[in-house]
């Protein structure tokens, strides 16, 4: 047989075999292929986030391709997967322009991301499946837990029966930390947990899982953790106590564990009312007679749990060391406790703490929100001036943003299969905060899919009314913070970029996945 025979001859049977490998490799449809320039181009300018895998060959990283069709498939709707051969002769001439060489590589390929059309980063966080979704999920975020070499002693955990299995079957005192991966408490303490496996090797084992999934309620409920982190102590398959020191060092936690105790009963906080404090403490019985004898009095209306009335009361106090000690004193400072003393508060209208009110002979004159020092409290007491005009609030403010309280949460999320909610300050924030930079980004997002019935960006003052209680079961531990809704349940923390192009590609993602779901229901019809 001639050669010309005998390729003629193996040719077809070499390519039947090529295309078989491929769909082996390529398992699901998800992967877009690509070895033209025009078509590499329009895959940037129409999709936000997509990881391209280079390859020296179609046969050579068949493991690669395998692995990127299962991270399609688990991120599809939020992220694309390409792959361009370079070791055909189109793909060839697309790695070269793109200055592309997968075969300089140690394992014969490459992988790039792009974000919003451009080049973002080469991808260099590990090639599993948990890192990539976790990736493409959130490109710009922090690595996983598991990924830091030097947690490599801490046992990563996750699932509910890889849990279960380690309890029952571990020898060792287990020190389990409980986590959320937007938690700011628990980036700040995993290094010296880490530190901590690291130094009690062998005698404990200390292992982390992130319990925020939803499907891990039932884990929670069990230890109940109710908030990030949350440690538990085991022992021989059963569970003891919580350790509750979070300020502690790897060597504090070291020594707990060689005689681990439960927590030990929390101080009550005393009252600012009960505390040494030259502040007078006004109630709704003493309110008017005290101010009938007092002709100048700037009064602070405050909540216990309010963290900016915490961080005001000591140049509150320091400040009434001043004045209310002085007989010649021009006014003096009192305090308020509005969630207690209701009837004054509704009476002024308080609806936001810290709210401190100028009273001149028993008659409100001026809100004066500028007013935070012990310093600028004195000088402005020495001579009472007209506030500067209040900026308007960002709910005054004409957006498609939709500002929800604690009565009309549930029942306006209920209507909107995609609700993308931030929960603010809004009251009072210094300039250049996060949340002064995001409003502005969200307030555009929400302009954007204004049209669209089926979304919303809304936002929750945290400071107003029975938003506070609001806020709290809904796990807000921090400002901002955002959290995705599916027709009023709750569906995940928001940890992406917060600048405009992340809050739309959120979205974009989520209606692109409904059209897709649709577009199958119609072929299934």
């Amino acid at each position: 047989m001639g050669l010309k025979c005998m390729f003629t001859f193996i040719s077809p049977l070499f390519q039947l075999g090529l295309v078989s490998l491929l769909q082996a490799a390529k398992v699901s449809q998800l992967i877009e292929r690509v070895s033209d320039h025009k078509d590499f181009k329009k895959l940037l300018r129409t999709r936000t986030n997509v990881l391209v895998l280079y390859t020296k060959s179609a046969t050579s990283t068949e493991p690669q391709l395998k692995l990127l069709s299962d991270v399609a498939q688990a991120v599809k709707g939020q992220g694309t997967i390409a792959w361009v051969n370079c070791g055909d002769s189109e793909g060839r001439k697309l790695c070269k322009k793109l200055k592309v060489d997968p075969s300089s590589k140690k394992h014969g390929y490459d992988i790039s991301h792009f974000k919003d059309g451009t080049f973002h980063t080469e991808y260099t966080r590990p090639a599993t499946f948990k890192s990539m979704v976790a990736f493409l999920k959130d490109p710009t975020g922090a690595p996983l837990w598991e990924e830091n070499p030097d947690a490599k002693d801490v046992f990563h955990i996750e699932t509910e029966k890889e849990f279960r299995k380690l309890v029952k079957r571990e020898e060792r005192p287990i020190l389990m930390m409980f986590y959320a991966p937007w938690c700011g408490v628990c980036k700040r303490m995993q290094p010296i947990f880490q530190q901590a496996a690291t130094e009690t090797k062998g005698k404990y084992v200390l292992a982390g899982m992130n319990v925020h999934p939803a499907e891990f309620d039932g884990l929670k409920q069990e230890y109940k953790v109710k908030g990030y982190p949350t440690f538990c102590y085991f022992e021989k398959g059963k569970f003891l106590h919580h350790y509750e020191n979070y300020g502690a060092t790897a060597k504090d936690i070291a020594e707990w564990l060689k005689n681990p105790q439960p927590p030990q009963p929390k101080t009550p906080e005393v009252p600012w009312s009960e505390s040494d404090s030259a502040v007078f403490h006004l109630t709704d019985d003493t309110f008017d007679s005290f101010m009938e004898r007092h002709s100048s009095v700037l009064l602070m209306f405050y909540a216990p749990w309010c963290g900016h009335c915490k961080k005001m009361k000591p140049e509150f106090d320091e400040a009434a060391e001043i004045l209310n000690k002085d007989p010649d004193s021009p006014g003096v400072l009192a305090a308020l406790d509005a969630t207690v003393h209701k009837s004054v508060g509704e009476r002024f209208k308080i609806s936001g703490f810290p709210t401190i009110k100028f009273f001149e002979k028993g008659e409100e004159k001026y809100t004066l929100p500028h007013i935070r020092t012990k310093d600028k409290i004195v000088e402005w007491l020495q001579n009472p001036q007209a506030p500067p005009p209040p900026e308007q609030s960002w709910e005054e403010k004409q957006s498609s943003v939709i500002h929800l309280g604690a009565e009309e949460f549930r029942e306006a999320l209920k209507k909107k299969k995609h609700s993308l909610v931030i929960t603010s300050f809004v009251i009072f924030f210094p300039p250049f905060s996060p949340m002064d930079n995001t409003i502005p980004h969200f307030t555009t997002a929400a302009d954007i899919f204004k049209e669209d019935r089926k979304i919303a960006y809304a936002a929750v003052d945290c400071t107003k009314g029975q938003n506070g209680e609001l806020c709290k079961q809904e796990g807000v531990e921090g400002y901002p913070t955002f959290n995705y809704y599916n027709y009023g349940k709750f569906g995940d923390k928001y940890s992406g970029d917060r600048g405009e192009a992340g809050f739309t590609g959120f979205m974009r993602s989520l209606r692109g996945q409904d059209q897709e779901k649709a577009g199958k229901r119609k072929e299934e019809l």
